[in-house]
């Protein structure tokens, strides 16, 4: 593999943060994988960051704004995807603060009208737990999922 310079990551990095948004997390590893040393790593994200480049609040808004509307996912998992990113908790919590109650239950409330129609079950309770386990899977928590679960869902399905 070439040894890439200080000026040439800066450059290739540059040109990757121009099209999508990426963390800091995400470029120091990529230098790693390059073998370039830890003072090279710091200057060249000083200078990512210092030209607004990368962002960590910023990729966390994108980020958490993304999961909930098209990956369909909860709270829970979100923060644990930004913790694995090694995105701040005072940043995510932040993030995750700006986001209200109703945008995760019209994401939730869709998705488990079309789990109940899937979900084999012999009594309600039973049909109800599975649906739980499912939304919990999917990093919602359990008060959003109550609100969801609490007779909205069949009173919704019948409707169809």
């Amino acid at each position: 593999m070439k040894e890439v310079t200080e000026q040439g990551a800066y450059l290739q990095l540059a040109q990757l943060c121009a099209r999508s948004e990426h963390c800091q997390y995400e470029l120091t590893e990529k230098m790693r994988r390059w073998g370039m040393s830890d003072e090279a790593q710091a200057r060249v994200m000083a200078r990512l960051v210092g030209e607004r480049y990368v962002d960590d609040e910023r990729y966390a808004r994108a980020f958490v704004r993304d999961k909930i509307r098209y990956n369909k996912w909860g709270r829970r998992k979100v923060e644990q995807a930004l913790w694995a990113k090694h995105v701040g908790d005072d940043i995510s919590e932040r993030v995750l603060g700006e986001v209200g109650d109703d945008e995760y239950l019209s994401v939730l409330r869709p998705l488990l009208q079309q789990k109940r129609r899937s979900v084999k079950a012999d009594s309600d309770y039973e049909r109800n737990q599975r649906l739980v386990k499912f939304a919990l899977g999917r990093g919602f928590t359990y008060d959003i999922i109550r609100q969801c679960i609490g007779g909205d869902i069949g009173d919704v399905d019948e409707e169809d």
